[in-house]
């Protein structure tokens, strides 16, 4: 830890330029090798999302049918209360 604090303290234009001179001859090399493992982050990321698009279809499905069976029930109710002798 000392020595990046040490590189980084001055300023000290020749350290500059080695880190810049590092990262350029670095990055065209290291980009493309992590370009693989960025598009299987992506992919899973679009997968977990479909997933959880199809569950909360299925959930607001199962909703809406306790819904109608709950006003059916509500209906068949107001029914039988309102039939004479009842």
């Amino acid at each position: 830890m000392a020595f990046l604090e040490d590189i980084f303290k001055g300023s000290n234009i020749v350290t500059g330029l080695a880190i810049g001179i590092g990262v350029g001859i670095v990055a065209p090399a290291v980009i493309p090798a992590l370009r693989p493992i960025a598009k299987s982050i992506i992919k899973a990321g679009l997968i977990a999302y479909d997933q959880g698009r199809v569950a909360l279809m299925e959930l607001n499905e199962q909703t809406g049918d306790i819904l109608a069976e709950a006003r059916a029930e509500l209906a068949e109710v107001g029914k039988a209360a309102g039939e004479p002798g009842a």
